[in-house]
């Protein structure tokens, strides 16, 4: 089954990571509100139904499925395995790689795909943050991901916002230098909505526009918060309507990125609207 809707990887929102070993769920998933499902033959699958996890994924995009995959990190003996069984399938969305930290684990994992697959950078390490400007110049990145899990362990920051603020603030910097759209959050384990909009409200203060989920049900929570709301979308409109489309009425130095930022507010909620 193919997804009821579509949306540029760059503006996603909501980025589902479905365990690749539950092939019962992947025509829900890409039923539901999520932006992107991502077939995770990574840490969402044991090592001992690895093989059988690539192979569910294969049969389903065989058989007309579309979905993006996250694959093992390019250290990890599964790595080659994922490319080798995945990586040339027609309808292969996108790649996440898993443990980034370097502009060369993308640029391997670029040469084993169709030219042209979009690969989303999960950074996972001190290491993969001090090279994120790197690796997200380096083609096809489209976006970066935080692994929040991996890099806590790695660093031993704790998990409050004020402990990771300097981390999120870092991805934010890195993608912006690269020219590549804002990063998606790491997820939120907590199943209570209250404090699942409460992260989500976080990332947006911080800069990023997406955020990786766990479960499906998350989608309609991640998508609203990270969307425009209705006082956003008048305030654009106001503005251009003030400023005219091309800033023709602009009136001093501060009109014409008012004007930027309401063009940009409008363009997001039609993009959405036409997806929602």
């Amino acid at each position: 089954m193919s997804p009821i809707h579509t949306i540029s990887p760059a503006i996603a929102r909501s980025w589902l990571l479905l365990p690749a070993n539950k092939p019962a769920h992947f025509d829900a998933a890409v039923a539901s509100e999520m932006d992107v499902v991502l077939l995770d033959v990574e840490d969402g699958v044991p090592a001992a139904e690895k093989v059988t996890a690539r192979e569910h994924v294969r049969d389903w995009l065989k058989d007309g499925g579309k979905a993006w995959i996250r694959i093992n990190d390019v250290r990890s003996p599964e790595w080659e395995k994922d490319l080798e069984m995945l990586g040339n399938l027609p309808n292969l969305q996108g790649v996440m790689l898993a443990k980034t930290e370097n502009s060369e684990h993308v640029s391997l994992t670029a040469a084993r795909l169709r030219e042209g697959t979009p690969i989303v950078a999960l950074v996972e390490s001190a290491d993969g943050l001090a090279a994120a400007t790197h690796i997200a110049k380096t083609k096809p990145v489209v976006r970066l991901a935080f692994g929040i899990g991996d890099y806590r362990r790695d660093t031993g920051i704790g998990s409050s916002p004020l402990a990771l603020a300097y981390t999120r603030s870092q991805f934010v910097v890195s993608s912006r230098v690269a020219r590549v759209a804002p990063p998606i959050d790491g997820p939120t384990i907590s199943n209570e909505v209250a404090v699942l909009r409460e992260a989500a409200e976080h990332a947006v203060e911080m800069g990023m526009t997406g955020k990786l989920c766990l479960r499906v049900d998350q989608a309609p929570y991640i998508n609203e918060v990270l969307s425009p709301s209705a006082a956003d979308v008048s305030w654009a409109e106001s503005v251009i309507e003030e400023l005219g489309q091309g800033g023709e009425r602009a009136k001093d130095g501060s009109d014409l990125p008012r004007l930027a930022r309401a063009q940009k507010i409008s363009r997001l909620a039609h993009a959405f609207a036409a997806t929602d």
